[in-house]
């Protein structure tokens, strides 16, 4: 399971405001036409796949409640995917 909210970087009490304002920001940083990294166009469509989610309220409440249940199903496997998306936006991220 993707975390959005990593995607974007965010916690998972963003308001929509924070999340239109964090895909702007890693949308912009991301874009193909503007960044030549050989992983900008997977970012890129991992922070709208994110946004797509996230900005919808039937969708993401459908997210956080998977979410909550994977979390209880399988803690370590969730930290474990969490820990790996965040250090590979920190690899990712030229900031």
């Amino acid at each position: 399971m993707k975390d959005h909210y990593a995607s974007l970087g965010l916690n998972s009490s963003a308001s929509l405001a924070d999340i239109k304002k964090a895909f702007r920001q890693q949308a912009s940083l991301h874009h193909p036409d503007r960044n030549d990294d050989p992983g900008a166009p997977a970012r890129f469509r991992a922070v709208q796949e994110a946004y797509d989610v996230l900005s919808d309220d039937s969708k993401r409440q459908a997210y956080d409640d998977n979410r909550r249940r994977n979390l209880l199903d399988s803690p370590i496997d969730t930290a474990r995917e969490i820990w790996q998306n965040y250090f590979n936006r920190l690899n990712l991220d030229p900031h």
